[in-house]
């Protein structure tokens, strides 16, 4: 949204900061007290332009008129603002405060003359018109200007509209937009608040100075910075408040039949709001898309992310997202790499490295990579993440890569630093309550590991679902491989204690045959010796040994008692016939059954025969009472 007293439709070449330049017929939608995107053109008065818009007071001509007029009078052959329109082409922004909609021939607050008569003059002296002099129009002095001395606007230069005409096209500025004196913007360059030819600075584009270079400087962004060209913030800032103002409209007070069903129609855009889907209308022309990013959405949660790794600026590594299948990216690795090197200026100095890549979902494919800088003289070193990711978030580098591999997104891969992280968690996202997210940073399990990230829609939570059980599938994998990894080491174990039993067997037999060798030769060795007193002792141990195992009542009787028992038990066992047997449930339960009824009888029985002892004992101490009375 803009806030200049003129303004028109935006050029198809250039853009503009606050004001729009070009000879295109495209609608605009400032805040100006009329819109303009003719050639020639006034103050008070009309260019040639298709449909414009805004919260003006007048509509733009779609003829252009013959003389330059402000509040004096000119040959034109219409009006607009407070008067009447003869075109038909209705304006596409909301008309909003203004009085007219419709593109008319001429405009200004008179219907061919204004507040005065004349061919081509006001309040001042010219050839055209204004409240100065000058040969075109203006408040002031100049070829054909406002306020200022120049050509347009408050400043000097070519510009047309506003409060003042020219030959350019728009603006408050010297340029043919802005408010400079560059073709752009507030500075003398052609598009920004500088001098250079973009941006705030003195450079290519960016808030700092310099010339173009390959990976930072000032040719983008804030200087060497990551957020890329001002012009296109302030004109993403400008559409965002725009769009935040019309749908705040949409859902609060909609202009569209001026009675009670606008607040009906403004209920049904609410509910689209909160529900973050659909289209709502803000008036008669102008509609507001709903979606689930828009900071009235109720259909919002907060997540907790893993902070990255260890990865440093100076490792230089840069995550692309392919939309591409991880199997097609392997197969064209290299023809990849060659496009990112050819992209980069074919430099010899300059190599291309792939870190790595894995699949995500959707087919696509995440590929990492840095670039490797080795000059004609001093050590090799790696691009930094932030100048590569500036150089290849260009608008013209990122085209390219967009077409020839298809990428989707460019992220640097770095972990945050102290400031950026705490400057994170103090600022809430938009449209997530801070009370939402400080409970969030309150409710984080881990703050050295995590991280809050806010979830809006449900198309974000059907991602975040997605790399989920991507992650999830991944760790599976891992998992199996680690089975199938401990599967081989345990029969790598299990051959390793079959060769370890064979090579005991081995030794044992090795020193059976040494021994035996040892035997020979202390033989031989001895031959031709007489008996030692050494080898005399230890015969008669030998032969007491020999004497007590051949003893019947000793081991060797034992041992035979042993063996005959066990000879016994095995003729036993093995005459014994196997007796397997399987009973029912059921007739276990009627067992049951039939063991307690009897077990009853049984105490029954005894119950009436201890009874009937006692009538017995009863009876006989009354028989023998009878006889001593």
């Amino acid at each position: 949204m803009s806030f200049s007293f003129g303004g028109g439709a935006p050029a198809s070449t250039q853009a503009s900061l606050f004001a729009s330049t070009g000879t295109t017929s495209t609608p605009s939608t400032g805040f100006g007290f009329g819109s303009t995107t003719g050639a020639t053109a006034t103050g008070f008065g009309t260019t040639p332009a298709a449909s414009t818009t805004g919260f003006g007071f007048g509509a733009t001509a779609s003829t252009a008129p013959t003389g330059l007029t402000g509040f004096g009078t000119g040959t034109s052959s219409g009006l607009s603002g407070f008067g009447t329109a003869t075109s038909t082409t209705p304006s596409t922004g909301l008309s909003g405060f203004g009085f007219g909609t419709q593109t008319a021939t001429s405009s200004g607050f008179g219907t061919s003359s204004g507040f005065g008569t004349g061919t081509s003059t006001g309040f001042g002296t010219g050839t055209s018109t204004g409240f100065g002099t000058g040969t075109s129009t203006g408040f002031g002095t100049g070829t054909s200007t406002g306020f200022g001395t120049g050509t347009t606007g408050f400043g000097t230069g070519t510009g047309t509209t506003g409060f003042g005409t020219g030959t350019g096209t728009t603006g408050f500025g010297t340029g043919t937009t802005g408010f400079g004196t560059g073709t752009t913007g507030f500075g003398t360059g052609t598009t920004g608040f500088g001098t250079g030819t973009t941006g705030f600075g003195t450079g290519t584009t960016g808030f700092g100075t310099g010339t173009s270079t390959m990976f930072g400087g000032a040719s983008t962004g804030l200087g060497t910075g990551l957020l890329g060209g001002p012009q296109n913030q302030q004109q993403q800032q400008q559409q965002a408040a725009t769009d935040l103002s019309q749908m705040a409209m949409a859902v609060s007070l909609p202009q569209i039949y001026g009675d009670e069903r606008d607040a009906i129609i403004a209920k049904w855009n609410q509910l689209q709001a909160f529900w973050g889907v659909g289209k709502g209308f803000y008036s008669q022309d102008g509609v507001v898309e709903f979606k689930p990013d828009n900071p009235f959405c109720r259909f919002k949660a907060i997540g907790y992310n893993a902070i990255r790794g260890v990865e440093k600026n100076r490792d230089g590594l840069i995550i692309l997202t392919l939309k591409k299948k991880h199997s097609e990216v392997c197969k064209v690795q290299q023809q990849v790499v060659d496009i990112i090197h050819k992209i980069l200026g074919s430099k010899p100095t300059l190599s291309v490295c792939v870190e790595g890549s894995k699949p995500l979902p959707d087919d696509r494919t995440e590929l990492v990579f840095y670039v490797i800088e080795r000059p004609a003289s001093g050590p090799a070193k790696r691009v930094a993440a932030s100048d590569l990711f500036t150089f290849l978030n260009q608008v013209n580098v990122k085209n390219q890569l967009v077409s020839q591999l298809t990428v989707d997104t460019i992220l640097p891969k770095m972990e945050l630093s102290l400031d950026q992280l705490k400057e994170y968690l103090n600022t809430p996202p938009a449209g997530i309550d801070p009370l939402l997210w400080q409970q969030a940073k309150l409710d984080n399990p881990n703050p050295e590991e995590y991280v809050p990230v806010p979830m809006i829609g449900f198309k974000e939570v059907q991602q975040r679902l997605k790399f989920q059980e991507q992650q999830t599938g991944l760790h599976q994998q891992r998992i199996d491989e680690m089975g199938e990894d401990l599967s081989e080491l345990q029969n790598k174990h299990s051959n390793m204690l079959a060769k370890l039993e064979e090579y005991k067997r081995k030794h044992l037999e090795l020193g059976h045959r040494l021994l035996q060798v040892i035997v020979k030769q202390e033989v031989y060795r001895k031959m031709g010796f007489a008996i030692q007193a050494e080898e005399e002792h230890t015969k008669v141990q030998l032969e007491a040994i020999q004497t007590e195992l051949n003893h019947p009542t000793q081991f060797k009787g034992r041992l035979n008692e042993l063996m005959s028992q066990i000879r016994m038990q095995n003729h036993l066992f093995s005459n014994r016939p196997d007796v397997n047997y399987h009973m029912d449930i059921e007739l276990q339960q009627e067992m049951k059954q039939l063991l307690k009824q009897q077990q009853e009888g049984l105490e029954h029985l005894i119950q009436i025969i201890k009874e009937d002892s006692q009538d017995i004992q009863l009876i006989e101490h009354s028989l023998l009472d009878k006889p001593t009375k």
